[in-house]
């Protein structure tokens, strides 16, 4: 077997069965792909979407390519020289041989420290609870004056206060200038929120910037910033960046809008809202006012009725029309006997004349003619009687009768509500009173 081996033919490649033979080993060798780092340089993007590119150092290069999915994951664009750490596939371009690494990841160099600096603060601070749902203060409904901190030669102040001005005219904006990036930054936004908040002039706080990249936002991510977030005595509202960056600042903040103009769309309300909302507040409470008024007007026709019903006049109409009946009732009983009476006469001499038509028609007219006068003294007398008797009672009614204590020099006060005015408690200065006479009444003014 030996000898035949050492004479055995070598086996033949081609070109293709090298290439992949060699690929095969390289993919074998790094199957998780590495991490690598280096400068751009001939960048191309064609119209297909994938990205070339060659990834050098100083000594070194490699041919590079990440096709159209994981580019359109990029959050920057490459340009050549730009420093950056990518994650990639090693392999072999069979059709010509050529060695190369396919990138799934790319950011700029440098970006990768930062954001597992970020990680680390974020979990920290979340554990201390300064992300606690529970902590987050709702916005001030109408805010009457507001601090925007913030660069005064940015684009996101021009599009806040563009929008501030159109939905809400009437809130105060104040710019409190800070630069938004740069080692100075941390420190002076930090500084501006601690006196913004101790200052107890705004109802809110918006802390804001444009877009840009990590390094760009990275004073959003400084944990004094944070913490003066996180100390302020007014709500805070964090937009910074565009809608897909988020910082500590948004975590801790009290509410986190996705760009600067829906920051200031989410602090105040829309006037023409407001506008309508009135209106129809205004309907209603009209028509509220509308039915207690009628109601109130119908509860004063009630005791205006009953108020009539306890006037003295009212009750002395009332008592003589019940005289007046007991004096018809009187003479219709008074008449009633008399006709009972004579009818019984009647037929009494009827009786007598039947039974003896000669020899007692004389005493029996006699008899007749006086008991006829005796029965006419005797209704003259009960009629004089009940007339005595009527008005006796009719002395006594006027007696007990308001009225004619009125005739004696009293008064009767009512209130402006037409109440009795019973004790001097009941009267306030400047009160109106109605004071009722014997003969007329006066108004009057408490004067103490």
């Amino acid at each position: 077997m030996s000898a035949h081996n050492e004479h055995a033919p070598p086996e033949i490649l081609t070109p293709t069965g090298l290439n992949r033979l060699v690929r095969d080993l390289l993919e074998d060798a790094l199957p998780m792909g590495v991490w690598i780092e280096g400068e751009l340089s001939n960048v191309a993007r064609p119209s297909s979407g994938h990205v070339y590119f060659t990834l050098k150092d100083a000594n070194a290069q490699v041919r590079c390519a990440m096709f159209r999915m994981a580019a359109s994951r990029l959050r920057f664009r490459p340009v050549d020289g730009m420093h950056v750490l990518m994650r990639a596939k090693v392999g072999l371009y069979e059709a010509r041989g050529e060695f190369q690494l396919v990138a799934d990841h790319m950011e700029p160099a440098g970006e990768g420290a930062l954001q597992r600096e970020f990680e680390q603060l974020k979990a920290r601070l979340g554990a201390e609870g300064l992300f606690a749902p529970e902590r987050k203060r709702a916005l001030p409904p109408f805010p009457g004056r507001i601090g925007v901190i913030t660069s005064p030669t940015g684009a996101a102040i021009r599009d806040v206060l563009s929008v501030l001005g159109r939905r809400f005219g009437l809130a105060e904006v104040d710019v409190l200038p800070v630069p938004v990036q740069g080692r100075e930054a941390p420190a002076a936004i930090a500084s501006m929120l601690r006196r913004a908040s101790s200052s107890g002039l705004y109802d809110v706080l918006l802390v804001t910037r444009g877009g840009g990249s990590l390094e760009d936002l990275w004073a959003f991510n400084d944990e004094q910033v944070a913490r003066a977030i996180h100390a302020s005595a007014v709500p805070v509202v964090s937009a910074v960046g565009h809608e897909v960056d988020f910082t500590i600042a948004d975590f801790v903040a009290d509410l986190r809008a996705p760009t600067p103009s829906a920051a200031a769309e989410l602090l105040v309300p829309e006037s023409g809202d407001i506008a309508r909302q009135l209106a129809r507040l205004r309907q209603r409470m009209a028509t509220l006012m509308a039915r207690r008024l009628q109601a109130a007007a119908q509860r004063a026709d009630q005791w205006q009725a009953r108020l009539n019903a306890q006037r003295p006049q009212a009750r002395l109409a009332r008592d003589a029309q019940r005289l007046e009946a007991l004096r018809r009732r009187l003479y219709v009983t008074v008449g009633q006997t008399n006709n009972l009476r004579h009818a019984r006469l009647e037929r009494l001499h009827a009786r007598l004349a039947a039974q003896h038509p000669r020899l007692r028609l004389t005493p029996s007219r006699v008899r007749i003619a006086d008991l006829r006068q005796r029965l006419s003294v005797a209704i003259a007398r009960r009629i004089e009687r009940d007339r005595l008797r009527l008005a006796e009672q009719g002395r006594t009614l006027h007696a007990v009768s308001p009225l004619a204590t009125l005739e004696r020099g009293y008064a009767i006060v009512f209130d402006q509500h037409e109440a009795v005015v019973r004790r001097a408690s009941d009267v306030s200065p400047g009160d109106l009173l109605r004071v009722m006479l014997g003969n007329g009444e006066i108004k009057v003014r408490s004067e103490s």
